[in-house]
């Protein structure tokens, strides 16, 4: 199986060069643009930085550097012509750095949680950064304060904003925004919503980071893109790092996700490898906070909201006015780009798993909130036909299933939040989780119910 290799080279001062090793692909690419500033978007990234009195460590800059190449890599090899099993890659990375023998520390730790969060087998090797040519940081780093405390992942998903009201509302504007802006179906409403926000906090001075889309113009002859993305989360949680280096003292990266996504437990057997996504799973969490540890980077992921449904995140918002006004802006959809192709202005589809999440939210919620503002696609449920051999029937069909084994047995639930990843380092939390989980697939349940949702399964079933 062949592995595909990036390594970045800094500029013509650069003579770094590996050798394939064994079966191995290697993409060569510059990253040192012609006036010697860091590409990737990472020197637009030190710039917005300088502009809420910043300065990023080096180390901040070398974990910015190794998240864009890992979003890279994700995006431009191909699953299916490059896996032996239609999923699973071999990905290698040489990553230039300042101190080879501390970062070598992570690399039991960073190809885990690559493999983990991904489900493709990394191999990570560190060299060492030329002698001759700068990060690109100001050199006034020691002299300026930087005007936030901590960091605050910003997607543009109503989870997101709901920790953003939480955390504004609480009267704290300690806080720095971070968003990775990606293609313009996510980044215009991400950017609407946050203008919303600085707007109704204007006496905050809300503040955002909006890191663009790593770019290089060469790739893997014959190897198409990939659109699994897996590895967006890293370069998301890698730029929150990025920032809050800045810092120098203990900071938060607050990550606002409900409970039942972050657990992701697959619906159904034919779930548990490549459709069980664990971008904000409590151990992968564990080992960025490992990685940043052994990084000295005094960062901690946490997710405010680990034991609460999307439905009780709305529910419990501490400003129910401002989100009914907003919610609709907010966007949960696996693949918002589809809209470009069925017009409408409806980036929400209405049948992915995401997107039936929010609706039972909403249900949940509907005495606080009122009906879902959302627009989706797909808006007379009880219309549709649900085959589970679509993809609009595809998740409801899961759910169903799903919703069905745990009502026939309570118990269970213990058993499945174990499914998509180890929780032996949250041991005192299983209780909860799984008192959580069986929360999470009710609020579903009773909106499916209260939609007159049937699938195809169930109509034959019925005969």
């Amino acid at each position: 199986m062949t592995r595909y290799v990036l390594s970045p080279k800094l500029g013509t001062l650069d003579s770094f060069s590996p050798a394939p090793r064994g079966d191995e692909r290697v993409l060569d690419f510059d990253i040192l643009r012609p006036d010697l500033k860091l590409g990737l978007s990472i020197d637009d990234a030190i710039r917005q930085m300088k502009s809420v009195d910043a300065v990023p460590s080096v180390v901040g800059v070398e974990i910015l550097l190794l998240s864009a190449l890992v979003y890279l890599a994700d995006t431009r090899v191909n699953r299916v012509q490059t896996s032996q099993d239609g999923w699973t890659r071999e990905i290698g990375l040489h990553l230039p750095v300042h101190d080879v023998a501390m970062w070598h520390g992570t690399k039991e730790t960073l190809e885990a949680m690559l493999r983990f969060l991904t489900g493709d087998l990394w191999s990570v090797d560190f060299r060492q950064w030329p002698e001759k040519v700068s990060t690109g940081l100001p050199d006034q780093a020691n002299l300026l304060q930087p005007s936030f405390k901590g960091i605050s992942l910003f997607s543009g998903g109503l989870d997101s904003l709901i920790g953003a009201i939480d955390h504004l509302k609480a009267g704290r504007d300690n806080v720095l925004f971070v968003s990775h802006r990606a293609d313009g179906s996510i980044s215009k409403p991400q950017g609407d919503l946050f203008e919303r926000i600085k707007k109704r906090f204007d006496d905050q001075g809300v503040k955002r980071l909006a890191f663009g889309n790593p770019r290089i113009d060469v790739g893997f002859q014959d190897i198409k893109s990939e659109n699994s993305t897996r590895g967006r989360s890293f370069l998301f949680i890698g730029l929150a790092a990025f920032a809050g280096s800045a810092l120098r003292a203990p900071f938060p990266i607050i990550v606002p996700e409900n409970g039942l996504i972050s657990l992701n437990v697959p619906l159904d057997p034919t779930r548990l490898g490549s459709n069980s996504t664990r971008t904000t799973h409590p151990y992968y969490f564990r080992r960025w906070n490992q990685l940043l540890r052994i990084l000295k980077v005094p960062g901690t992921v946490q997710n405010p909201y680990w034991n609460r449904t999307k439905g009780e995140m709305i529910v419990e918002c501490q400003d129910a006015t401002f989100l009914k006004e907003v919610a609709s802006i907010s966007l949960s959809c696996a693949h918002p780009a589809h809209d470009r192709y069925h017009g409408g202005g409806k980036p929400h589809c209405g049948h992915c798993l995401p997107c039936i999440i929010r609706r039972a939210a909403f249900k949940r919620a509907e005495e606080v909130l009122g009906a879902d503002p959302t627009p989706y696609r797909t808006d007379d449920l009880p219309a549709m036909e649900f085959d589970s051999n679509k993809k609009t029937g595809e998740q409801f069909r899961g759910f169903e299933f799903a919703t069905g084994m745990l009502a026939e047995n309570p118990a269970r639930a213990k058993a499945y939040i174990y499914k998509t990843g180890p929780l032996f380092e949250d041991t005192d939390k299983i209780d909860d989780y799984a008192d959580l989980y069986v929360r999470g697939m009710t609020e579903v349940a009773e909106f499916m119910k209260a939609a007159g949702v049937t699938t195809y399964s169930s109509k034959a079933g019925n005969g």
